[in-house]
Order: structure tokens, then C-alpha cells, then sequence
């Protein structure tokens, strides 16, 4: 990586946790300085007391001296202290904010990037990345550190800069503390250096095995999982491959950590035998009358004041190279492109709902694939009918309602919405005309009407309608709070759990409360029981409406109750027709499925 480019992402990262918590960067900052400037007020004061009580001085000037120490010193620590605490305050709103700005950049992501298992791959690898301090945090460590490192050399400079132009020491003296000074400084950048390099290279190796121990850590703490651990006895064997990954880890970390100490050691001795000679040094000027015992005190301690801070500073500027590296992922990250292009033209608002959809020549493959999983799909439907999509496992069932949705824009061929091609619709609005229940739906465990809605305020008697007609208005009635009752136990003691037929009836008031002209239901029934099956389609219609409803079913029963049906196989819409139409067909696909599930039925 370049100077340029370590300039400019470090320029980056200050300028969005910046945006996210200006209070909080600007008292890191001003904590930093004042912890720097702190111990060379009692330095340079103690000095002048030691040489004044040497001197004979008045009791008022000492006391003038201690004073001034004194409220000096108090009124830094108040400043630290007031910038500590408003830190701690401030700290949990630049997590909330730049926790948001990620969830807002995955939100925004097109749907081809969520499914991309590289993209997976990454964004969980600079999440446990930033688990073990660096992007964000360790920006703000090495800031604090550039800041104290920086303002300590130039305070030490400044008040033991004199010792060197001191003539009664030895020219041989002075370059030799010079020589071992900036030894000093190398041996450490050097170290600093080879010491975070180790470091890195062990974060480095064991990415994933922490994404391992995360993913175990998750799976063991989520109280779905009880049942399935005590029923296959599975405590031994999750035990046995963790405490294996944790071994290799601490075995990893243990060399690392011996790499480390090597790296530094040097460094530290040097520094050690620096401070003796200049002990040495400055006595023999001591002792000659040059110097006086404040100036002693004085100047020793700047000394180690400057080393401290030359240490500091080689370790900042090493660790902002090495966090550069993480935050150029993190960044990477932050602008993979949505290629999506989202249109213009506004989705005409009809009150007769009159929408044709066609499927013009329609081929499809998924990034990164070279197998089509669509091929040549032609297909016309109006708002009004009812589609069902009915095929075997892989034949592209859940893909066309994915183009259709516009999740995905396809590889060959077009899409129109009452003749115009869909990707010149302005998205935001074209997917607001979908209602769509996936086979992995997601509840939340918020309360029962937000699920629904999918809102924090809601229509409450609109919500218990569309619970009712999608068969929960029993199990509604049944909870004590109502709408109000919470889903699930994440974060309500009294939250209640759900059924795998129950939630799907959730999701399908969901869809019925967005009310848009086009609802999708892949698999709407694959949890109910056939009473409940039963019911939803006797009550197809009504629930419906004038919707035009997209079946996808293995379940070919509800195909009775559609206008239209479209038989895939293999990517392909080999037949397309009525119910009576397809079972007519002796040697058609439709009918072999279906007389295979009806045996199970006679």
C-alpha cells in the first residue's frame, strides 16, 4: 500500500466516525492533549521548588510554586476527567450510528450481493475483524496515541531541548546520548514494527476458526437449539470441536505472543542503559556545578517523557499501517456497487388494477454460475388471475418470482409491466406493487401487530382483519395482550412461540396488510396441517380478492382453485394451461406429478 493510500483511508475513516459522534472524536482528542501536557506541570514546577528550597527562597514563592502545581494540575483532571465522562456517554452513539450506517449499506445492497457467498464471506470476516479491535476502534486508539505521542515530544523538546546545548558536557557525551537516542528509536519503530506484524499474521490465520467459534458460540446460546442438543446428545461432540479450535487458537496466540517479546525486547534494553548513561551524564554536570538538582529531576524526566512518547508515536504510525490494511476491506466493503439501476418512470396507480406482466424470452443464469437456471420463459398473465407455479426441486420456481420481483434483472430477454420494460419503472415503487410471502420468511421478535404491519404504529383493526382472514383470528383471541403480545422470548419474558403453521399465517396478514395488487406466496401452506389447508383455500378467493395471487406449490391441490397454471422443468415452462387442460394431458408432466401425490390422498 502506498503513502497516498494510507493517507487517504486514514483521512476516510476520521471523517465518518467524525459524522457518526463529532463530541466523541473531539474528547478523545482533548483527553489525549491533556493527558500529555499532565506530567510535565509537576516536572517543571518540581524543579523550581527543589532548586528554590536549594536556593534559600521565600516561603511565599515556594508556596507560589506548590500552588500553581497544585490548581494546575486539579484543573487538567477535571478536564481529563470531564472528557472521560462524556466519552463513556458519547461512546455507545458512535457504535448505534456507524452499527446503523453498516445495516443501512446492507439493506441497500442489491439482493445478488446479499446472496453471493463472497460478499457473505467478507462482510462476516470485518465483522469479527472489528470484534478484535480493528477498522473503527483501532483508529481511535491509534488517534488518542498520535495525539499523546505527538504533543509529549514536543513538550519534552521544548523543556529539555537546552541539556544538549549545555558547553560544560562533553561534545563526546552529547553524541553519545544522541547516538543512543535515536538507536533507541529505531530499536523501537523496529520492534513496534516486527511486533505488530506477529500480531497481524495471527489475526490474520485465524479468521475462520473465530467465524467457527462465533457461529458455535451463537448456535449454543439460542435457546431453538436446546432441544435438538439434549435430544441427539450432541453436548460432547460440540464441546470436543470447540475446545479443539480454542486449542489451536491458543497455541497460535502463545507463539505470537513469544514473537512479540523477542521483537521488543532490544528496545527495551536499550532504553534501560540510555537512562543510566544519562543519570551518569547529568550528575557529573551536577557535581561540577553546571546543573542544579531541579534541573537534574528536570531534565531525566523529559528524557523518559520523550522516549515514552517516541515509543508511542512508532507504535501509532505501525498500527495505523497495519489497521489501514483491515479498514481498505472494510472500505471495500462499504462500496461494492448496486448495480441495480433503478428506473424512473412512476408505476401508473390504476383503480381497475388492470396490470399485464409478461415474461418476453426470459433467460436467467446467478452470478458467478455458468449453468442457466432459467431458459427461455415466455409468459402473460393479468392482475385478476390466479398463477400457480407449480415443478419439481430446482426446476426455477422460486427464481422467476425473484426477476418478477425484480430481486434479480435478467440475463437474456425482458420483463414488461403493461408493456414497458420493468427496469425503467423507478424500483422503490415497482416493489411496492409485490406482496410476497418466501418459503424463509423472517418474523422479528417485536409484537404481534409490528409483524404484521411491519411498522412501529399500525391500523389495529386492519391487522386483527388480515390475521383473521389468514386463519389466526382463534389464536389471536387466545392472547391475553393481543396485537400487543411479543413473538418469541429474545426480549419479552412473556413473549409467546409460535408454531411453524402459525407463523406462516403471520406472514401471510403480512402480505394481505400491504395491500398491493400482486401477491406471491411461495409454499404458502407447506406448514399448515390439512384442516388448516384446507381452509385457506376454501377461503382462496375471498382472501385474495382482486389480487392477482402467484402460487408456488408442491402441494398441487391448490392448483384447483387458479385460473392458470405453468409447469416448470429444468429452468423451462414446458406446459401451461387450466387444471383440466394439463391432466388431460396423459404423458404430461402435471399429471405425473400429480397422480403421485394423489395416491397418498385416495
Amino acid at each position: 500500500m502506498t503513502f497516498r493510500e494510507h493517507v487517504s483511508i486514514f483521512g476516510r475513516i476520521a471523517r465518518m466516525l467524525f459524522c457518526c459522534s463529532r463530541v466523541y472524536i473531539g474528547c478523545i482528542v482533548l483527553r489525549s492533549f491533556v493527558e500529555a501536557i499532565l506530567p510535565y506541570v509537576p516536572v517543571y514546577f518540581s524543579a523550581k521548588l527543589i532548586d528554590g528550597l536549594i536556593e534559600g527562597r521565600s516561603s511565599e514563592v515556594l508556596l507560589t510554586y506548590a500552588g500553581i502545581t497544585v490548581g494546575s494540575v486539579f484543573l487538567l483532571k477535571m478536564i481529563q476527567t470531564y472528557a472521560m465522562a462524556v466519552e463513556r456517554q458519547k461512546c455507545e452513539e458512535l457504535e448505534r450510528s456507524e452499527r446503523w450506517m453498516l445495516s443501512l449499506k446492507t439493506m441497500g445492497m442489491a439482493y445478488a450481493s446479499i446472496e453471493d457467498s463472497s460478499v457473505y464471506a467478507q462482510r462476516e470476516r470485518i465483522k469479527k475483524e472489528r470484534q478484535t479491535g480493528y477498522c473503527s476502534w483501532m483508529f481511535l486508539s491509534t488517534l488518542e496515541m498520535l495525539v499523546f505521542s505527538t504533543v509529549s515530544i514536543i513538550a519534552s523538546l521544548a523543556m529539555a531541548g537546552s541539556f544538549l546545548a549545555i558547553d560544560e558536557i562533553p561534545e563526546v557525551m552529547r553524541f553519545a546520548i544522541i547516538g543512543l537516542l535515536l538507536l533507541t528509536v529505531v530499536l523501537q519503530v523496529w520492534g513496534s514494527s516486527k511486533s505488530e506484524l506477529a500480531l497481524m499474521n495471527f489475526y490474520e490465520s485465524c479468521v475462520d476458526a473465530n467465524v467457527y467459534s462465533d457461529k458455535f458460540e451463537n448456535y449454543v446460546k439460542d435457546y431453538h437449539s436446546g432441544k435438538d442438543i439434549r435430544i441427539y446428545g450432541m453436548e460432547k461432540r460440540l464441546l470436543r470441536d470447540f475446545m479443539e479450535v480454542d486449542g489451536k487458537l491458543n497455541s497460535a496466540y502463545h507463539q505470537s505472543s513469544k514473537k512479540q517479546v523477542i521483537c521488543t525486547f532490544p528496545a527495551v534494553l536499550l532504553r534501560e542503559l540510555l537512562k543510566i548513561f544519562a543519570y551518569i551524564t547529568l550528575i557529573g554536570a551536577a557535581v561540577s556545578g553546571t546543573l542544579s538538582a531541579g534541573s537534574i529531576v528536570k531534565y531525566v524526566s523529559c528524557l523518559l517523557l520523550l522516549l515514552n512518547g517516541v515509543s508511542r508515536l512508532a507504535l501509532a504510525l505501525q498500527r495505523t499501517a497495519v489497521n489501514n490494511t483491515y479498514l481498505k476491506r472494510y472500505f471495500s466493503w462499504l462500496d461494492i456497487p448496486n448495480p441495480m439501476y433503478k428506473g424512473s418512470l412512476t408505476v401508473e396507480k390504476r383503480d381497475d388494477n388492470e396490470y399485464d406482466v409478461e415474461f418476453r424470452d426470459v433467460s436467467f443464469r446467478y452470478p458467478n454460475t455458468e449453468a442457466y437456471a432459467l431458459r427461455h420463459v415466455n409468459l402473460k398473465f393479468k392482475v385478476g388471475q390466479k398463477l400457480a407455479v407449480v415443478g419439481e426441486n430446482g426446476s426455477g420456481k422460486t427464481t422467476f418470482i425473484k426477476l418478477l420481483c425484480r430481486l434479480y434483472d435478467p440475463t437474456e430477454g425482458e420483463i414488461l409491466l403493461n408493456g414497458v420494460n420493468i427496469q425503467k419503472y423507478d424500483y422503490d415503487e415497482y416493489m411496492a406493487v409485490f406482496s410476497v410471502v418466501f418459503q424463509d420468511f423472517k418474523l422479528f421478535s417485536f409484537s404481534l401487530g409490528q409483524n404484521v404491519a411491519c411498522a412501529e404504529h399500525y391500523d389495529a383493526d386492519r391487522v386483527e382483519a388480515c390475521l383473521a382472514a389468514a386463519g389466526f383470528g382463534q389464536r389471536l383471541e387466545e392472547m391475553q395482550e393481543g396485537l400487543q403480545t411479543c413473538l418469541y422470548r429474545d426480549f419479552a419474558e412473556n413473549g409467546v412461540e409460535v408454531s411453524g403453521g402459525e407463523a406462516q399465517k403471520i406472514a401471510l396478514a403480512r402480505a394481505l396488510y400491504k395491500d398491493a395488487p400482486f401477491i406471491v406466496l411461495d409454499e404458502p401452506t407447506a406448514a399448515l396441517d390439512p384442516v388448516a389447508e384446507y381452509e385457506v383455500y376454501s377461503r382462496f378467493n375471498e382472501i385474495v380478492g382482486n389480487k392477482t395471487a402467484i402460487y408456488i406449490s408442491h402441494r398441487l391441490a391448490s392448483c384447483r382453485f387458479c385460473d392458470k397454471i405453468a409447469v416448470f422443468d429444468s429452468g423451462r415452462i414446458i406446459s401451461q394451461g387450466s387444471h383440466e387442460k394439463l391432466y388431460a394431458q396423459t404423458d404430461g408432466k402435471y399429471r405425473e406429478l400429480w397422480d403421485a401425490q394423489a395416491q397418498y390422498y385416495v
